[in-house]
């Protein structure tokens, strides 16, 4: 599981996707959302507009993504 630190909560799914490198650009997540199996906490998710929050579980395709805040250790 890889561990993606965020400054502020929340953050939206979209944010997570550029954030964490997966997709370059806002105009990507639409496409990468359709395209990808995506689950946040175990359910699907298409809506980029999503709220996360630090310990949230991101799921794509078979890798995994917990969200922690910057100071939480």
């Amino acid at each position: 599981m890889v561990k993606i630190k965020i400054h502020s909560e929340p953050i939206t799914l979209g944010q997570f996707l550029k954030f964490s490198g997966l997709i370059y650009s806002g105009g990507e997540v639409k496409i990468y959302l359709e395209e990808n199996d995506v689950f946040v906490n175990e359910i699907s998710e298409k809506r980029r507009g999503k709220k996360l929050f630090s310990g949230d579980i991101v799921q794509i395709n078979d890798q995994k993504y917990v969200l922690t805040l910057e100071n939480d250790r």
